[in-house]
């Protein structure tokens, strides 16, 4: 694999942002490693991919891909807001210095003491339901309302990560969405968003036009028989990144041409006029900002296999496990090694504890510090206690210079809350 900024080959060393990542270990693997900049230069370059080509945007960071309060600041400070799906995420996001106001929640499955907490904050809302609307109703008429609408099309990495189409949970189907957007102009609401979301790991702009014209008929339908208009339409997030070595980089300003070309002319075509256009992605902004450091503890081999234990498992990062998904992993320590075949295994009591099969990896010796790639979505926020394990440390790094931005865990943290 080519490195490339911000991560750097120094003598068969790997280097983040500067930063030597066997200097980082000393304090402890397996440890979460995240370079600011590479944050900051992916916020930027989507943001001017989309206003070249459409200047009212706005971007929500699909926050569940990674809650610390650290990246949230960071995002806070390039003028990001927040897309929440919990309670937890609205608290962690007030707590970063987001404005209610700054924060849209989409939900589903949200039941009244959620609705009453949301309300309380002065969080935005987007509908996902008609049974979640009349919950809402019944505490407060808002001053902006939307609803998520199920375009009818889903895309996404693995079936675990598609969010719209006949067999999903999320969303409203269009008879809904009418009557939905009918309940609340019969309340008094006069302004209006409308949202889809059609899954995570896109990286064809087809899958996008197929669900955002879906979308944009929908809007058109509600907008011309209720005579409303919309201020934002919210497409959701799902922009992906390249997680193999022969994966190429998404051409974004292509991408986004293309999607929003599409756009202004359905626009025009359903009379909806030039609302915002606000788009979420989580995963884009800050998955390839993030490595995981695992220390090799084991090197054993059976018949036709050589096998390397480290001190990650699926408690560190559950995603190969869970979707199988594929995490380039290279000897952080010996990267000019030649290369050689192997399993890489983790800790756990479990047979599909495996980040890698067979996998060419710069020769490995016990003790050596392997990095796994982008690790910055999906990896803590998804991390666990699972065998009894502490969950790591996570460490941010801008040129050169790093510092904790969550404490590893102690054997005695699992006894808390416990009675």
């Amino acid at each position: 694999m080519t490195l490339t900024w911000p991560f750097e080959n120094r003598e068969g060393e790997l280097y983040i942002d500067g930063a030597s990542s066997t200097q980082l270990a000393k304090q402890g693997t397996p440890l979460y490693v995240y370079s600011e900049s590479k944050i900051r230069h992916n916020v930027n370059k989507l943001r001017d991919a989309f206003e070249k080509h459409y200047p009212k945007i706005r971007i929500l960071y699909a926050c569940k891909a990674n809650t610390n309060l650290a990246i949230l600041r960071i995002l806070r400070s390039e003028g990001v807001e927040i897309d929440a799906v919990s309670p937890g995420e609205v608290h962690l996001a007030l707590r970063a210095g987001f404005g209610p106001e700054e924060i849209l929640f989409t939900g589903t499955s949200v039941g009244e003491e959620e609705i009453r907490f949301l309300l309380d904050k002065g969080v935005r809302v987007n509908v996902d339901s008609l049974s979640q609307l009349k919950k809402l109703l019944q505490v407060s008429v808002p001053d902006v309302f939307s609803m998520r609408v199920n375009p009818e099309v889903g895309a996404g990495h693995h079936e675990h990560v598609i969010t719209a189409g006949p067999d999903v949970k999320f969303g409203v189907w269009e008879g809904q969405a009418l009557e939905g957007y009918r309940m609340a102009s019969d309340t008094g609401v006069s302004r209006f968003g409308i949202q889809m979301h059609i899954g995570s790991g896109i990286m064809d702009v087809n899958n996008y036009i197929k669900a955002v014209n879906r979308l944009l008929e929908i809007a058109g339908h509600i907008a011309e028989s209720l005579g409303i208009g919309f201020e934002f339409i919210d497409i959701g997030g799902g922009i992906g990144v390249p997680y193999r070595p022969d994966e190429p980089q998404i051409d974004l300003d292509a991408f986004t041409g293309t999607l929003l070309g599409f756009i202004k002319d359905k626009l025009q075509e359903h009379s909806l006029g030039e609302p915002e256009i606000w788009v979420e992605p989580g995963r884009y902004l800050v998955a390839e900002s993030g490595v995981i450091l695992t220390r090799v503890t084991t090197l054993k081999s059976s018949p036709g296999r050589n096998f390397v234990g480290v001190d990650a498992g699926f408690n560190t990062l559950v995603r190969p496990a869970m979707y199988g998904s594929y995490h380039h992993i290279m000897n952080a320590s010996g990267l000019n090694n030649p290369p050689k075949n192997y399993d890489v295994y983790g800790p756990l009591c479990e047979s599909g504890d495996i980040f890698a099969r067979n996998r060419a990896i710069s020769m490995v010796r016990e003790g050596d510090l392997l990095a796994i790639i982008n690790a910055g979505a999906y990896g803590f926020s998804m991390a666990s206690n699972y065998n009894s394990r502490p969950r790591p440390a996570e460490v941010m790094v801008f040129a050169g210079e790093s510092r904790v931005i969550r404490k590893g865990e102690s054997l005695d943290d699992l006894l808390r809350g416990q009675v």
